[in-house]
């Protein structure tokens, strides 16, 4: 009996020093996020995040940035090329025009729904300065339960001419955001606007971080790429710079799932707090099934927890494919995807920076 207890004794501590080694992991990963949330990125705008990228790199590793803007970092030497990208840019609003009141016209920059942002506080993006403002709601006589979408959305920042408006540095073309918060919710959850794709850009830096670059026998390319939500624009200038000597890419960005009290889920079902997804399909490209089973075997190999899912949506990778290169996308699940309130689970953040340190070592 006393060996039994000695042997519970064991199991319990180890139990418990695994718990700890888990939550110490989220919590690293929940500060990697946050930093990365408070910075603002709109397509074509994406500076800002760069910068903060970039401070949260291993000081021992270099980096450039390309003519298009992408972030590069390459690790390893020799063939294959292994290449993961996810996208520093997020949706917002563009200045088409200055009104003679002083308000703004605003044009959508990728994919939302303006009723989200309607009767909102909002932030005026100048490349110099960030100027509070106001996305205007409807007028009164407007307003229609029936009518979910406004016609238009325009943005107030206070003044009364076009003049005044000029006067703080606003011109046609800067862009507009809200105001955001990263928001810890009940146990492992946490919210924010933004976190397509923050998570993607955090989950690379994680895995920098713990890569055993001793291990690696070829080269691996990580990109944080530019104006994803309007075309994949930046990952084009990557494939157009790698060709086919990129074997293989991985693009780290969002699983739109169904895993919402709110939705239908027969379809795009992977539940947070589940582990990483691989997207066998979306709209933009057909994971190989060979590939995809080797994900899932590699997954399994190192105890990291691995869904396969089905989603819309597009990724980065998909326009490699004119080269012939294969795309494995991998992600995590998102609930509320292009709101306010994008909501996921830590642990899947933790998971998927697992997944692509095992894919950079191993496979």
């Amino acid at each position: 009996m006393k060996w039994v207890s000695i042997l519970l004794v064991l199991l319990a501590s180890g139990h418990r020093l695994r718990a700890q080694v888990r939550s110490d992991r989220v919590a690293g990963a929940e500060r990697v996020l946050a930093r990365l949330v408070q910075s603002y990125g709109v397509s074509g705008m994406e500076a800002p995040v760069r910068s903060a990228v970039q401070r949260l790199l291993p000081q021992d590793l270099s980096s450039r940035t390309d003519t298009a803007g992408n972030l590069w970092v390459t690790i390893g030497k020799g063939q294959p090329t292994v290449v993961f990208i996810a996208h520093m840019d997020e949706i917002g609003f563009r200045i088409t025009r200055i009104r003679e009141d002083g308000s703004l016209d605003l044009a959508p920059v990728g994919g939302l729904f303006p009723s989200l942002w309607e009767g909102r506080p909002a932030l005026v993006h100048t490349g110099k300065s960030t100027i509070p403002a106001v996305f205007m709601p409807r007028d009164s006589n407007q307003s229609s339960t029936s009518v979910r979408t406004p016609s238009e959305l325009r943005a107030d920042v206070g003044t009364r001419s076009s003049e005044g408006t000029a006067a703080l540095g606003i011109e046609v073309g800067n862009t507009l955001t809200m105001p955001k918060e990263f928001v810890r919710l009940a146990n492992t959850r946490a919210t924010a606007r933004s976190l397509d794709d923050r998570v993607g850009s955090a989950a690379q830096l994680l895995a920098l971080r713990r890569i055993d670059r001793a291990r690696l026998r070829h080269t691996v390319i990580f990109v944080w790429s530019v104006r994803e939500e309007i075309g994949l624009e930046g990952a084009v200038a990557v494939a157009n710079m790698l060709g086919a000597r990129a074997t293989r890419v991985h693009a780290i960005d969002t699983f739109v799932s169904a895993d919402s009290p709110l939705e239908p889920q027969n379809f795009g079902l992977a539940p947070l707090g589940r582990g990483a997804v691989a997207r066998a399909l979306d709209n933009s490209s057909v994971t190989p099934p060979a590939y995809l089973d080797s994900l899932v075997a590699l997954a399994h190999a190192r105890r990291i927890s691995l869904q396969v899912g089905t989603t819309n949506g597009g990724n980065d990778g998909s326009v490699f494919a004119t080269y012939g290169v294969p795309d494995v996308p991998i992600g995590w699940p998102l609930r509320y995807s292009h709101s306010p309130a994008e909501t996921l689970d830590l642990r899947d953040l933790v998971d998927l920076s697992d997944l692509i340190q095992a894919i950079a070592e191993q496979w």
